[in-house]
């Protein structure tokens, strides 16, 4: 599931694993410029992911907040389209924060 921010999930992952194999080559082949260069692009794509997991969290949180307005505006007003559509942004919302949740 692509984030619609500026950071990619798929690419950090791409990018911390590529890092990790470049540094273990570097260390098998006695490079010290290729093993530190495959730690920073580990490092750039673990920094990469968790901005990617932040930003689809907060999109969560948001459409969560939206989804229940609506919802409690169709209710009130007995507009019944407006009350699915409202539930539906929420409850998505919800799965979106329960992907992104930060690993502890």
């Amino acid at each position: 599931m692509a984030s619609d921010g500026t950071h990619s999930k798929v690419s950090g992952q791409f990018n911390s694993v590529a890092g990790t194999i470049q540094e273990t080559v570097g260390d098998l082949i006695g490079s010290n410029d290729i093993s530190q260069n495959g730690a920073k692009r580990h490092a750039a794509g673990e920094a990469e992911y968790k901005a990617a997991q932040a930003e689809g969290y907060v999109e969560g949180v948001s459409d969560r907040v939206s989804g229940k307005k609506d919802a409690v505006v169709g209710a009130v007003t007995g507009d019944k389209t407006q009350q699915a559509s409202g539930n539906a942004q929420h409850d998505k919302g919800e799965a979106q924060q329960k992907l992104n949740a930060p690993s502890t």
